[in-house]
């Protein structure tokens, strides 16, 4: 017993000999793969502790300059309530206390960022005049409010004074600011709130009409509040902002050195974009951070540089791990080569060996198979012939037939073969260079050796009748062949004659007949229903549908020796 289990061992022991000669190359490349993929998975690891580091430091960035606006927006908001306190108690504001109370707040070392801090009067739409000609005796020369309120609009808020008093500021003296809607939506909601508001995303009358830089105003509501307890707006304390002026002056000192940022107000959009300020060209990480400015939410957009594809360690260890990779594929293809070689060899021979024991099995017995349907349709053939001529014709053509199917089945390595190209062989010589009409349709259907080859035959036979005493004998008939499948497995072909010579109720019956009726059916394992009809000869057929494990020789041999 064990000797025997011994020897059941060997042929495995061989197929994997043979599989290594086959594949020479798998050990070394394998790893060199192995070597590589370790490699791959630590430059990832890199990586992404690499990824989570930047996140990290992009999120500190964030926080540092988030705080820095806000706290630079409520210094900013602090002054105007002060200015709003001190305004309120004022029946007048005349202009020196004005310029006394902005003085004193250091506007260079602690309003950096602001165009400076401005008070704009309610002013009703009938006070209009008198207000302007009030300006002009205060010294406000050519003083104007414009543009002048619409009809639907009780008063309007001209800038009075603004501070410190520059060439850029002069060009808002005057301004009506409740005459644009998004000033008016943020004096209204100031008014609303009682509490420093922010407007959206403006363009200062102090740009003039060279430049269209973004900016936002802060209003801070002054009420006077009359005897009997309710509050009259007076005007605004307020503060215009030059957006990146701003940004960059809360962000001095914090500048970070690889990370843009952007302000926008509202969604991060091109036309929402109040200010920016980079290092560098971005294409890393990006996060965002909403941020609140004069009681409204503006969205900071913080994105990191663009950064090599990867990290100085990063290349380090991918070089490194390719190197050593390397090195492994050339020593183990080195030391596996002479021994692959010569395990090839060995598998080499045994192959042959194999192949031509199969080779015999399988030409014996395809010979057997051709030689017992030669010898029958040579007795047949020698029952109905008259003379030696019509006896060695018949042979021949029926020879050329089995010859041209065996063709077929050659190509096909002895596989299955298709209903359609055993047809097509068979009616070549009658489907092209005729006046006839023939008609092949059909599904593709694979048929085993045998079949293929009893269906040639027949095809032949009918035919080879056709031609001389039917429908292919004379111009203008038609051949029709059909297929289909019947069952999963069966298929049913089907041969047609028409429009040829009429068929005479008392032909006799000849080889042909006799071929498609006795060996064929008995070869197909299924009745044949020939039927000559006045209109033309009518045969139905119906072949076996196999798998490939039911005819495979080799198939069978393996199963009988497993058995024994």
């Amino acid at each position: 017993m064990k000797e025997r289990r011994g020897r059941r061992a060997d042929p495995r022991l061989g197929r994997v000999l043979r599989g290594f000669a086959r594949f020479p190359r798998a050990l070394p490349i394998g790893i060199f793969v192995a070597i590589a993929l370790l490699t791959g998975v630590g430059v990832w690891a890199i990586e992404m502790a690499q990824k989570d580091a930047r996140r990290t430091e992009l999120s500190q960035i964030a926080t540092g300059a988030s705080a820095a606006l806000e706290r630079r927006a409520n210094a900013n908001a602090a002054y105007l309530r002060s200015g709003a306190a001190l305004l309120a108690t004022q029946d007048d504001v005349p202009a020196s206390l004005f310029r006394t109370f902005v003085g004193q707040l250091r506007l260079d070392a602690n309003f950096r960022g602001a165009e400076g801090i401005g008070w704009a009067e309610r002013v009703d739409s009938n006070d209009i005049p008198a207000f302007e000609a009030k300006q002009d005796e205060l010294g406000a020369t050519d003083f104007a409010v414009h543009p002048l309120p619409r009809s639907d609009q009780a008063y309007a808020v001209p800038v009075t004074y603004l501070q410190p008093l520059t060439d850029r500021n002069r060009r808002a003296i005057g301004f009506n600011m409740f005459s644009e809607r998004t000033r008016r939506i943020a004096m209204l909601e100031a008014e609303r709130l009682a509490r420093p508001t922010a407007s959206g995303r403006v363009v200062l009358v102090q740009e003039g009409t060279q430049t269209t830089a973004p900016g936002f105003l802060i209003y801070m509501p002054v009420f006077k509040i009359d005897p009997a307890g309710g509050r009259r707006l007076q005007g605004y304390v307020y503060s215009p902002f030059n957006a990146q002026d701003f940004v960059e002056s809360a962000l001095e000192g914090e500048l970070p050195n690889r990370a843009r940022i952007g302000l926008y107000d509202g969604p991060i959009a091109s036309d929402n974009l109040l200010a920016e300020i980079s290092t560098g060209e971005t294409g890393g990480e990006s996060l965002t951070r909403q941020i609140s400015i004069g009681n409204r939410t503006f969205t900071m957009e913080v994105h990191s540089l663009k950064s090599s594809v990867l990290s100085d360690v990063a290349v380090i260890v991918l070089l490194s791990g390719l190197v050593v990779a390397s090195l492994a594929l050339a020593i183990a293809w080195l030391l596996t080569r002479q021994a692959a070689e010569a395990r090839q060899v060995i598998g080499i021979l045994e192959e042959q060996a194999a192949i031509r024991n199969s080779l015999t099995r399988e030409l014996n017995h395809r010979v057997k198979n051709t030689l017992a349907n030669v010898l029958s349709i040579v007795s047949l053939t020698r029952r109905r012939a008259t003379s030696l001529d019509a006896f060695a014709t018949s042979l021949d053509g029926r020879i050329r037939a089995l010859s041209a199917t065996h063709d077929l089945l050659t190509q096909s390595e002895w596989g299955t073969t298709p209903v359609k190209s055993v047809i097509e062989v068979e009616m070549a010589p009658y489907a092209l260079g005729r006046d006839s009409i023939v008609e092949m349709d059909g599904p593709e259907v694979e048929l085993a050796p045998n079949d293929a080859l009893s269906l040639g035959l027949a095809i032949h036979e009918l035919a080879t009748n056709a031609a001389k005493f039917g429908a292919l004998s004379v111009p203008g008939g038609k051949v029709s062949v059909d297929w289909d499948l019947v069952s999963e497995n069966l298929v049913r072909v089907r041969w047609k004659e028409s429009d040829g010579p009429t068929v005479s109720d008392d032909r006799p019956r000849g080889f042909g007949t006799e071929l498609i009726e006795k060996i064929v059916a008995h070869e197909l394992r299924n009745p044949v229903d020939l039927v000559f009809e006045a209109s033309g000869v009518r045969c139905t057929m119906l072949i076996p549908v196999r798998t490939r494990s039911e005819f495979m020789i080799r198939a069978r041999q393996e199963r009988e020796k497993n058995r024994g």
